[in-house]
């Protein structure tokens, strides 16, 4: 039930995210304003871009010089492992690039020690040019304004076997969108197959509770709140699923790799995927691939997840308005389309989805997956709080583990994993 963002990051540019940045609290730091002329030198930093795009990034710093004159950009490019730590040692030290490539969980310590540029003060005119969902993503609980522009998003339907569907006496052309829905596919095919299909090969991660309607924070950002009756249910009739065999027994200690092997055996009948998997069936499994549906995330909130990534302003930057300018640059519609169509991601500004690359069919498995993502992402959001780690998503698995098994209940469960979350939150700031 989901594409986490390691995923989003490797397919799309063989970036591998790294495990949320820990960043010292505190608020202060540069001015808000960008105003001024546009001119002077400044560094741009990328993360792990330059093996596979560096004529892109070339053309697209010798267009800005050339449209600005008397500016001049510095491309450094990170490698993907140890990019957090990269990030951390340059604010400490005082040598943050000016322009920097982020991820929501990479801007909330930024932010906090001041050093992420407000957009929502410094460049609110520019707000209106992206996806209401993209601008929020790098949002951060607690304080006020957007420290980053959003710049590639990505997606991910979900495939489903049409034949087994049938065999369970389900409507195939009628794929579950809600939960409820989902559940109640789930409870029939298990039933029907003598616990032989599940539909699920995935235990409910964060990402699940959100798309659940649960509210995963307070406003402040200072305690998480998914233990609460809808986030209890959820996982209620999780169990229920485990129980009656409709979620893999295996469900536990699954991969993507393991899951998507058990969908191209059959023995799971959901799954995400990528026009990738698709070629694969081709080729492994042909009548797997005849049968195969795509349909939206499930979700009973009415908006998909989505992964942004963004490009923030060091609000130290002593070159500002040049600053603020390059990454506007960068992530402008015509940019951002131009970037799309180098590879598998899409781009979060305001019209974008709309260009016939994303709307209209050729008949190939690419295509059929692109349009099927695209058309999800212009309501969709990130709903990964920026402030949740990677160790609070292993507290959160422990925990869902062992309701599960019956060690615990449910409710025992997640608040177990609040309050370790919340004991993990107030080691960030």
């Amino acid at each position: 039930m989901r594409i986490s963002r390691r995923a989003f990051a490797a397919a799309a540019v063989a970036v591998v995210l790294p495990l949320s940045a820990c960043g010292s609290g505190g608020e202060g730091g540069g001015s808000s304003d960008a105003s001024g002329k546009v001119e002077g030198d400044i560094t741009f930093q990328t993360w792990n871009l330059r093996a596979n795009f560096k004529p892109y990034f070339e053309g697209l710093i010798a267009e800005f010089e050339k449209k600005n004159p008397g500016t001049h950009v510095k491309w450094v490019d990170q490698p993907a492992e140890g990019y957090a730590d990269k990030i951390s040692a340059d604010a400490a030290g005082g040598t943050l690039p000016d322009v920097v490539n982020v991820s929501p969980d990479l801007v909330a310590p930024l932010a906090k020690a001041g050093l992420a540029l407000d957009l929502d003060k410094a460049a609110p005119r520019y707000k209106k040019e992206y996806l209401p969902g993209a601008w929020a993503g790098h949002r951060i609980p607690g304080l006020p304004g957007t420290y980053a522009f959003p710049w590639y998003l990505n997606t991910g339907p979900l495939f489903y076997n049409k034949s087994l569907f049938k065999e369970a006496g389900l409507d195939a052309e009628k794929p579950p969108t809600t939960y409820d829905d989902l559940f109640a596919d789930a409870l029939q095919l298990a039933k029907k197959s003598g616990g032989k299909v599940a539909t699920l090969a995935n235990v409910p991660t964060i990402e699940d509770f959100g798309r659940y309607g649960v509210p995963l924070m307070n406003k402040q950002g200072t305690a998480f709140t998914f233990n609460d009756g809808k986030g209890v249910e959820l996982l209620t009739k999780y169990k229920q699923l485990y129980d009656a065999k409709a979620l893999d027994p295996q469900a536990l200690t699954a991969t993507p790799e393991s899951s998507g092997k058990k969908f191209l055996t059959g023995a799971v009948a959901m799954n995400p995927g990528s026009a990738l998997d698709l070629g694969n069936f081709k080729k492994q499994a042909p009548s797997l691939y005849k049968n195969i549906g795509i349909t939206d995330q499930i979700t009973s909130t009415g908006h998909v997840n989505m992964y942004v990534m963004g490009v923030m302003v060091n609000a130290q930057s002593k070159r500002k308005p040049a600053a603020v300018a390059f990454a506007h640059f960068v992530t402008d519609a015509a940019h951002q389309m131009s970037f799309a169509k180098k590879v598998a991601i899409f781009p979060s500004t305001a019209g974008s989805l709309d260009d016939p690359y994303f709307t209209k069919e050729d008949g190939t498995d690419e295509t059929r997956v692109r349009v099927a993502a695209a058309k999800s992402l212009k309501t969709a959001v990130n709903y990964t709080p920026v402030l949740f780690s990677e160790q609070m998503k292993i507290a959160l698995r422990n925990e869902v583990a062992k309701a599960l098994q019956g060690k615990q209940s449910p409710k025992e469960a997640l608040d177990n994993a609040v309050k370790e979350c919340d004991r993990l939150l107030t080691q960030q700031g």
